[in-house]
């Protein structure tokens, strides 16, 4: 598809595109059945998200989409337009807080506006959930117009209460204290084969109780997880094999008990299926919404095996063992024996809940590390995402601008794709596979600095290793030039352009930004007395150069030591040192500087896509095909989803 339209839209600081599912069709017909049906359980899931991140955005939703169908009034406005763009922005953040930044936004429209659109668009739209303009200011006026209320979804600052200061439904009525010790109270070091105590629930406080609520069928969250159970069940019908048939019924027994030991039956049977071609996650996933680390948002992948591109990943898995024997790290904290460390590089099919509209180009679970040790992991890199995003990427003079010489732009062009895919695939495989815990650490003693650590570690084994004369033995890259490129996007990523997706004034604050600015900032600390990097100015502008990559690989392989020993034993206060350290803040003047050069560009910083649409062909009542179409725009698929997969009402 030669002329494929990539790019959907731009607003804000948003870009939404769309991806291509390659060899769709020449999947079997039960395989397309199985893709529909793991793809409609994946859609009944989206109202959840957007309750967990904020009480009161499935009403805010619901009620920008009223005006946005029946506002009668004139739309070619630069009002309307701001209005519009607001209602896209919570659509794709699935809430009224920044997806990746985590701060409130408030709409460019004033309040004066906003109360004449409702009172100019019939109150018919507004029900059954509201009877008058006065109830609908009364519930979400405030919410969407004052930058004080619950300006934060994900408080990560260590000196404040930041379960009280974060707007996520997890805690109600709860402060830090009571949910640390409420869930400190559950662990137990000496147990091998823990529980993801609190990972689907919510912790609320009733007079001087706190109880968990439960999400599951019959409760919490029930009627959107009915219609996942639903969809499940009909993929069993169609699924590939035993273990795939087996891993869903006990994905299901956890969606209608809420038992967190079938989830651990589910992951455990899902890991060891490395047969099925066509792959899935759904659920209550990854804990990084959650200041303390213990609750999960939901979130689906549907995808199946690129067969082709999945060979690099096979030698990489098959080689596990080789590359955790000579990691730098302390040998007490290495894997005597790696087990089941299985990768794959695969399509993406459909993305939901905390994948869409922004999603991961990575993916390594289960995350319960007793589960990692005993039967393994899986890692996938999702290479039809990295590529539209590649695709997406020509010609914006991005690298150009930003990038010191012409040797790096050249580098960049030629081994970018490359160096980026085989990182994700390092990163997934390898760096989360890694390691192992000391014996009576728990997992969970780094609290808010956990994932942050977690991901500097994987990127840490990833970057080391990219430039090890193993990985040309291994055919993975041509030459070490491969590496080369790598490093200088890491670098320049994590020092000066990553910058462009934070606010002017503000800190970093998520995980993965932390991550990579923590990295950065300390080897080129450690490194400096050797210049191992150098700031340049050039012509009023700041670039970052790589002097010597040989010497960046040996601070990448100090720091993956001692993250690694943080990780293991559990030290809080290392953790917390280096982060709040290195990961944090930021240079104000070379901010300003980066977000100027960035804004001449005319780009968008952050990324998500749409999904394509699956339309089950019928003859005589029996299904004989599912076509796959990429007609569908942004505004048109957010409506649609809103109409078709809304289960939960306004209130979750």
């Amino acid at each position: 598809m030669s002329d494929f339209e990539w790019k959907v839209d731009q607003f804000a600081d948003l870009r939404v595109l769309r991806y291509q599912v390659p060899d769709f069709e020449l999947l079997s017909l039960n395989q397309k059945k199985l893709i529909y049906n793991l793809s409609m359980a994946a859609a009944a899931g989206r109202d959840i998200l957007f309750d967990q991140n904020y009480r009161h955005n499935l009403a805010i939703r619901f009620v920008l989409e009223a005006i946005y169908e029946g506002y009668s009034g004139d739309r070619t406005s630069e009002e309307f337009k701001q209005f519009e763009t607001y209602l896209k922005r919570v659509w794709f953040s699935n809430g009224i807080h920044h997806h990746y930044g985590n701060e409130k936004f408030v709409p460019e429209i004033s309040r004066s506006y906003f109360i004449y659109l409702l009172e100019n668009t019939p109150l018919a739209c507004f029900k059954p959930h509201f009877t008058s303009v006065e109830e609908i200011r009364s519930r979400v006026e405030e919410p969407i117009f004052n930058p004080d209320v619950d300006k934060q979804r994900v408080c990560s600052n260590p000196e404040v209460d930041m379960v009280a200061s974060s707007s996520s439904t997890f805690y109600q009525g709860v402060t830090q204290k009571e949910a640390e010790e409420f869930y400190g109270q559950l662990l137990d070091p000496e147990n091998q084969t823990p529980l993801s105590y609190g990972l689907n629930t919510s912790l609320v406080k009733e007079g001087d109780t706190l109880r968990e609520v439960v999400w599951k069928q019959d409760g919490k969250y029930g009627k959107a997880i009915t219609q996942i159970v639903h969809w499940l069940r009909k993929a069993m019908d169609v699924a590939e094999n035993d273990e795939q048939r087996k891993s869903i019924e006990f994905l299901i027994s956890f969606y209608t008990t809420g038992k967190l030991e079938y989830f651990d039956e589910y992951s455990i049977t899902w890991v060891k299926d490395l047969a099925s071609q066509v792959d899935f996650i759904n659920g209550f996933i990854e804990t990084y919404n959650d200041p303390l680390g213990y609750k999960a948002t939901w979130e689906s992948h549907v995808n199946f095996r690129n067969d082709a591109a999945t060979q690099r990943t096979v030698v990489i898995s098959d080689n596990a063992q080789w590359f955790e024997d000579h990691s730098p790290v302390d040998s007490k904290f290495k894997k005597k024996v790696v087990k089941g460390v299985s990768a794959k590089v695969i399509n993406a099919a459909f993305l939901a809940g905390d994948c869409y509209p922004a999603t991961p180009i990575g993916i390594n679970l289960p995350n319960a590390d007793w589960i990692r040790k005993v039967h393994g992991s899986k890692s996938v890199t999702i290479d039809n995402i990295a590529y539209a995003y590649d695709q997406a990427s020509h010609g914006t003079g991005f690298i150009e601008e930003f990038a010191y010489s012409k040797e790096e732009v050249d580098l960049e062009y030629l081994h970018g794709f490359l160096a980026d895919s085989l990182h994700t695939d390092m990163h997934e495989c390898l760096g989360h596979g890694s390691g192992q815990l000391a014996e009576g650490v728990v997992g969970d003693e780094l609290k808010s600095y956990g994932s942050t650590i977690e991901e500097a570690r994987a990127d840490l084994f990833a970057l080391y290793y990219m430039m090890d004369p193993k990985m040309v033995e291994l055919g993975l890259i041509p030459s070490l030039d491969v590496a080369k490129a790598l490093y200088n996007d890491y670098i320049r990523n994590g020092l000066l352009t990553q910058m462009v997706r934070i606010e002017l004034g503000k800190n970093v604050e998520e995980a993965h930004m932390r991550n990579r600015k923590l990295i950065a900032e300390w080897c080129f600390e450690k490194g400096s007395s050797e210049q191992v990097m150098a700031y340049v100015v050039r012509d009023g502008k700041t670039y970052v150069v790589v002097n010597s990559y040989e010497s960046l690989r040996r601070l990448f392989g100090e720091l993956l030591r001692e993250i690694q020993r943080i990780k293991s034993t559990g030290d809080y206060q290392a953790a917390k040192q280096l982060v709040e350290g290195y990961g944090v803040k930021l240079d104000q003047e070379l901010h300003k500087e980066i977000l100027e050069r960035y804004k001449k560009l005319g780009l968008a910083p952050y990324s998500g896509f749409i999904n394509p649409t699956y339309k089950p062909v019928c003859e005589n009542g029996e299904i004989v095909d599912v076509a796959i179409d990429y007609s569908e725009g942004y505004v048109e698929q957010m409506l649609r989803y809103s109409k078709e997969h809304s289960f939960l009402g306004i209130d979750g």
